[in-house]
C-alpha cells in the first residue's frame, strides 16, 4: 500500500514538474531584436491590401515586396478590400491577424465585417471572413465595423477581438467578442467594450497589458478637439474604466490610428499615429503609458502607409520574411 503511495506521489510529482517546465518554455522571453510593421496604403482599392515592413532599431522601416502586397485581398475578404491590419503574438506562439474588410470607395458606412487570419510563420496564412449580417441577429442599422484587433484575456483565457461600430445615428463606440479556439469564428454576441463617458465617438482601440492593469488607447473628441487618449482598467469585459483627460498626441496635425508597441531591451513604450491627411507617421513615448514625451529619433519611411500595428520580432523571424519577400 505503502509502495503504490510512493510511486503515485512520485508520477503527480512528475506530471507537475512537466507542467512547470512546459509553461516556463512556453512564457520564455523570445530574444526579440527586430520589427514588423504591417499597414495598407490608401483608399484606392488596389491600396486596402496588407502590406509588411522591417526595422532593426524600430525608427527607420523598408518595405518588403517593394510595397506590394503581401496577401491577396479579393480572396480573403467579402469586399475585395482590407483596412487597418493589426497583428498579435499570441500565447502559444501563433500570430493572429485582424482586418477591416471593406472598399471605402463604396462609401464609409457600408462595410459589415472583419477577416481573421493565423499563421505560426508569419508567411502562411489561413482566414475567415465574417458578415455580421449573416453572422449575428438584428444588425439592420450596423453602419461599419472598423479596425479590428486581438487581445488575450487573462480572466477568460480566451482570446477577444474588439472594433469599433455605428449603428443608426449613434455614435462609433468600441464592441468585443470573444474568438473560437481556431480563431475562425466569433463566439457570444458583439457587446459594448468601452463608452466614453461624455458619449463621444469612439475609433481605433488597441489594448496592451502592464503589469496586470490593461491600458486602452483610441481616438475621439470633446470641446477641447479630438485626438488619441488612454483608459485603464484590471478587467477587459467589467465596463470599469478609467478615462484620463489629455489628449497623447505630440502634434497639431490630424490623427488616428493609434498603436502601442513596446520596444526591445528598453522600458519604453511607443505611440504611433497615423498623420491620415498628412501622409506620415509620428511616434512619441512613455515609460509609464500615461505621460508621453516625442520621441528624439524621428520615424523614417521609404513608403506612405496607412493605419497600421508593429509587431516585435526575433531575429530568425526577420530573415524568414526578409528571404521571402525582399526589401523594396
Amino acid at each position: 500500500m505503502i509502495d503504490k503511495f510512493i510511486k503515485s506521489s512520485l508520477f503527480l510529482s512528475a506530471v507537475f514538474i512537466s507542467s512547470l517546465l512546459s509553461n516556463c518554455t512556453q512564457n520564455k522571453e523570445l530574444n526579440e531584436e527586430a520589427y514588423l510593421f504591417i499597414y495598407f496604403t490608401g483608399n484606392e482599392i488596389t491600396d486596402e491590401t496588407v502590406h509588411f515592413a522591417l526595422s532593426t532599431d524600430g525608427y527607420t522601416f523598408t518595405a518588403l515586396n517593394n510595397n506590394s502586397a503581401v496577401l491577396n485581398s479579393k480572396k480573403i475578404s467579402k469586399t475585395g478590400g482590407v483596412r487597418d491590419p493589426h497583428i498579435l503574438r499570441g500565447e502559444n506562439g501563433v500570430f493572429y491577424m485582424a482586418l477591416t474588410d471593406m472598399v471605402s470607395s463604396t462609401g464609409w458606412d457600408t462595410n459589415r465585417g472583419l477577416i481573421l487570419l493565423k499563421s505560426k510563420d508569419l508567411i502562411n496564412w489561413s482566414s475567415s471572413a465574417i458578415h455580421f449580417p449573416a453572422r449575428f441577429k438584428n444588425q439592420e442599422n450596423l453602419k461599419s465595423v472598423w479596425a479590428p484587433q486581438t487581445i488575450y484575456d487573462n480572466e477568460s483565457g480566451k482570446y477577444i477581438i474588439y472594433w469599433s461600430s455605428k449603428y443608426g445615428t449613434k455614435e462609433e463606440v468600441l464592441y468585443y467578442a470573444f474568438v473560437n479556439s481556431d480563431f475562425t469564428d466569433l463566439e457570444g454576441y458583439p457587446t459594448p467594450l468601452f463608452i466614453p463617458k461624455n458619449k463621444a465617438h469612439c475609433i481605433d482601440g488597441d489594448i496592451i497589458i502592464k503589469d496586470d492593469l490593461y491600458y486602452l488607447f483610441y481616438k475621439t473628441s470633446n470641446e477641447n478637439g479630438e485626438g488619441i487618449k488612454v483608459a485603464t482598467a484590471t478587467s477587459l469585459t467589467a465596463n470599469k474604466w478609467k478615462e484620463y483627460p489629455n489628449f497623447l498626441q505630440k502634434t497639431d496635425k490630424q490623427v488616428e490610428g493609434s498603436g502601442i508597441f513596446k520596444r526591445n531591451n528598453s522600458t519604453d513604450y511607443i505611440l504611433m499615429y497615423d498623420l491620415f491627411q498628412d501622409h506620415g507617421y509620428e511616434f512619441c513615448k512613455s515609460k509609464d503609458l500615461l505621460n508621453f514625451v516625442s520621441t528624439e529619433k524621428k520615424v523614417e519611411l521609404n513608403f506612405s502607409p496607412r493605419h497600421g500595428t508593429i509587431l516585435p520580432i526575433t531575429g530568425k523571424e526577420y530573415d524568414l520574411l526578409l528571404e521571402k519577400w525582399g526589401m523594396q
